[in-house]
Order: C-alpha cells, then sequence, then structure tokens
C-alpha cells in the first residue's frame, strides 16, 4: 500500500492553476467523495483513480506519494533508490551534536533579526524573543493561529500566506526595508517523505514537500543561521533518508549543519517533550571566524506539574463523556488502564487489550509530582489521554499554555478546540529560549570578532 500526499498534490495543483479539489475530480472525471477517498491516508488508493489522477497532473505516481520505497515494493520497481545503493550517501549520525553550553546568563550583545516559518501560535518566536531576537517577519497560513499572533503582538509583521506563494514570490517582498542579512531564519516544517531521483540528495528530490519551500527561502536569505524543529521521528523517518536528504540540502545551500534531539524537561518544562533541532551556520562564517556551534545544556532540574499548575487563571475546558469520566475515576494519579479492575480495563481498551506492549497513554492520570507527558492537539483523544492528576477531567485551555511554558498574557484568540491544536502544536516557549540562547552564543561571537 502507498499513500497520496495531499501536500505534493497541493503544489501540482497550483502550478496548474486547479484552485479547489471540486475542480480536480471534475477534470479526472470522478466524483469528489472519490478523489477525497484516493487523497485519505485511510483508504487504500484505487490504481484506476490513482493513474487518472497522475494523468490530469502530468506527473508520475512516485511523484506524489509518500514513501517511495514503498511504491517500489508495490509496483516492483527495481530502479528506486534502496538501501544498498545509497551506501555512497552520508550517515546522518555523523552530523549529530555533541557539544553543549550552558545558556543561563548568556545575554544578545544586540538585537538580532529572525524570519520565522510556519509560526503557528507563536511558541517558537515568543521563546526566540525572550532570547533577543527582533522579529521581522512569520509566515503562517491558518488563519486562527494569525489572530493569535497578531493579537498577543500587533507589531509583528504576520504574513498570512501559502509558503508556497511567499517563496516563489520572495519573502523579501513581504518584509518592509528587509535587511541584505538577517540573522537567523527558523521554523518548523512537516515531516514528509522524498521522492528520490537518484543517488544525490539533492533540493530537486524535495519538491512537492514544505521542506522545499523552507529551503527555497534559506536559499534567498542566505541567513547567518538557521534552525530548523521537528517530530523525534524524523530520525528515523523513511529509514534516516528524510533526514540525510534534508542534511545534504541544507550543506549544498551552503551551511555547516549540526543536529540533535532535545527534551523539553531538560529545558525548565514541566513535560517531557523530545523534538529534533537542526541548527547551521553559514560556511564562510565558519571558516572566516573558525567558530562552531553548541546545543543548550540542560539546566539540571525538572519541573512537576505541581511546579506550573499553581493559581491558573480560569479557563474553558474539554470535558470527558460521563461513560469515560467513571472509567477516570478508578485510576489512582500516575495510574493508567493496567490500574483498572480487568473486565472494566477490557471494556474500556476493546481490541487494545490485547495487542500486547505498553499502551500507558490510555486512561491515563497524570501525576503532581512529575512532569506532564507529552501534550498532543486534543486533550481527550482515547490513546493520548492526559487526565487531571485530581480532578477528573483533561486540562484546561491555560493549563495546557502552563504545561507548554506560555506565559498567562498569551491569549489564544480562537475557539476552545483551536486553541488546544494551536498549544499542543507549538514549540515550548522555554525550550525555544534556551535554543534561542545558544544560537546567540554563536551570533555574539561573529558580532566581536567583526568588531575587531
Amino acid at each position: 500500500m502507498y499513500n497520496i500526499s495531499k501536500e505534493k498534490v497541493r503544489v501540482h495543483m497550483k502550478r496548474l492553476g486547479i484552485a479547489t479539489q471540486k475542480e480536480l475530480a471534475e477534470k479526472m472525471g470522478i466524483s469528489k467523495n472519490q478523489l477525497s477517498m484516493l487523497l485519505s491516508p485511510r483508504f487504500n488508493p484505487i490504481k484506476s483513480n490513482a493513474l487518472k489522477l497522475c494523468e490530469t497532473l502530468g506527473v508520475d505516481l512516485e511523484d506524489i506519494i509518500d514513501n517511495s520505497e514503498q511504491l517500489a515494493f508495490d509496483l516492483g520497481d527495481t530502479d528506486t533508490v534502496n538501501d544498498s545503493e545509497q551506501e555512497d550517501t552520508f550517515n546522518v549520525f555523523d552530523y549529530e551534536g555533541h557539544d553543549f553550553v550552558e545558556v543561563r546568563g548568556i545575554t544578545p550583545d544586540k538585537q538580532y533579526t529572525v524570519v520565522e516559518l510556519f509560526a503557528g501560535a507563536g511558541g517558537l518566536a515568543l521563546g526566540l524573543e525572550m532570547a533577543g531576537f527582533h522579529t521581522l517577519g512569520l509566515v503562517e497560513v491558518d488563519k486562527y493561529a494569525c489572530q493569535t499572533l497578531r493579537k498577543n503582538r500587533p507589531n509583528w509583521n504576520v504574513i498570512e500566506k501559502d509558503i508556497i506563494d511567499v517563496a516563489e514570490q520572495g519573502i523579501k517582498n513581504f518584509i518592509d526595508n528587509c535587511p541584505d542579512e538577517i540573522d537567523l531564519l527558523s521554523g518548523g516544517y512537516p515531516c514528509q517523505a522524498f521522492s528520490y531521483a537518484g543517488k544525490k540528495l539533492g533540493l530537486n528530490d524535495a519538491r512537492g514537500t514544505l521542506f522545499y519551500y523552507y529551503a527555497k527561502i534559506l536559499e534567498e536569505l542566505r541567513p547567518k543561521m538557521f534552525l530548523a524543529e521537528n517530530v523525534k521521528g524524523l530520525v528515523n523517518h523513511d529509514n534516516g533518508r528524510t533526514l540525510a536528504t534534508m542534511l545534504s540540502v541544507f550543506m549544498d545551500i551552503g551551511y555547516k549543519v549540526q543536529w540533535k534531539v532535545l527534551n523539553a524537561v531538560d529545558y525548565d518544562v514541566a513535560q517531557k517533550r523530545e523534538r529534533i533541532f537542526i541548527i547551521g551556520i553559514r560556511n564562510d562564517l565558519v571558516e572566516k571566524y573558525n567558530i562552531s556551534y553548541s546545543f543548550p545544556q540542560p539546566y539540571g532540574y525538572v519541573l512537576t506539574l505541581r511546579d506550573v499548575l499553581q493559581n491558573v487563571p480560569p479557563s474553558e475546558g474539554a470535558k470527558y463523556p460521563e461513560e469515560k469520566r467513571k472509567v477516570l475515576e478508578l485510576v489512582p494519579p500516575g495510574g493508567y488502564w493496567r490500574d483498572l479492575p480487568e473486565e472494566i480495563a477490557k471494556q474500556y481498551m476493546g481490541k487494545s487489550y490485547y495487542s500486547g506492549g505498553g499502551r500507558t497513554g490510555m486512561a491515563r492520570r497524570l501525576s503532581w509530582d512529575e512532569p506532564c507527558l507529552t501534550l498532543t492537539c486534543s486533550p481527550a483523544q482515547k490513546q493520548t489521554e492526559r487526565c487531571h492528576p485530581e480532578e477528573t477531567r483533561p486540562f484546561t485551555v491555560r493549563e495546557y499554555a502552563r504545561i507548554q511554558s506560555f506565559p498567562d498574557e498569551w491569549v489564544f484568540d480562537c475557539s476552545m478546540n483551536n486553541a488546544y491544536k494551536q498549544i499542543g502544536n507549538a514549540v515550548p516557549v522555554n525550550m525555544a529560549k534556551a535554543v534561542g540562547l545558544s544560537i546567540v552564543n554563536v551570533l555574539n561571537k561573529i558580532n566581536r570578532e567583526g568588531d575587531v
């Protein structure tokens, strides 16, 4: 089975001037529902419809799928790059960072500039602001996230545009008095597989992904440094080839790169949340000033929910259905489904009860004396429940925000469900600040050497 990438299809729709899925379905000669099923990861694509889509878009099937390796298995394509053919590529672990710097106490020599892509509700941008960065522009396509950004920072230049349009028109056209050189490009693009055209992993292999447009804007701006954030799963995604392609592209553009999986709990955040950070320094600066980057040293202490959920401002919050609430009332603080009576656990878990493994996220009640588990976009989802330590309910919006280290005055200007989504998708603010200070450490060295 293979999945067709909506993002890749969207890119080709734009290229052909096809505005909506309804219009695309009409051109293909199928119904809109058939097209929706074709683009849904929950359904095995009907081959005839997939071929109609390729014909309409003028592409090959491998150009619009998420996983080219699986396609090779399904179609018997022996020409697709496989693991043995990529032995001439580098090992991503050669570029994993191992150096750390104590960032508490670092202050910027001056106000450094940053442009951010995929800004969301502003967790990364706010953390970078706290570290000493001045935001020149933030690109975000979601209108509700843009509302949140404008509500909290009316002076920020929020560019409510599709990243494809911004990259094609040139981001400098959206920034008033854009300096010739900025200090940092930041952002967290979605994790998507690439179509591999050959052994060399280059920018063209990334076409049709949102990473491609991040890279194109990096190529346009050529900032002193860049920061790219993503989910931990990127390290092993598509057998490591996704990360390998990204690193290769960044190096081709002209940057010395390092990556590291960091845990938010190490940086003043009451949450176990692992994310990969890729940091790059422009090659000419590395050579001229003999500088290197070090990741932020863990702070050496761990915050618990008790530390951060005192005197939380009142706010709305999701509710459990009555049947679920009765089950969760039986779970002690720090417990999960295995703490339920066996018959109730079997009924609540269904088939999952017999699948083995931990499944510690189901019927999970958190403890006051531990950090939170990773917050998701939906606080009441069965697979990743995060029940309040004492009360049988999900966390409220403001509790969610506290756990992600947003200040209480940061307002989420949207519906409750959208607020959970914005907070759940965000980079924890204090984690972003720590990474920002580690970047300031390098920019200070460049600034001081340049003044000599």
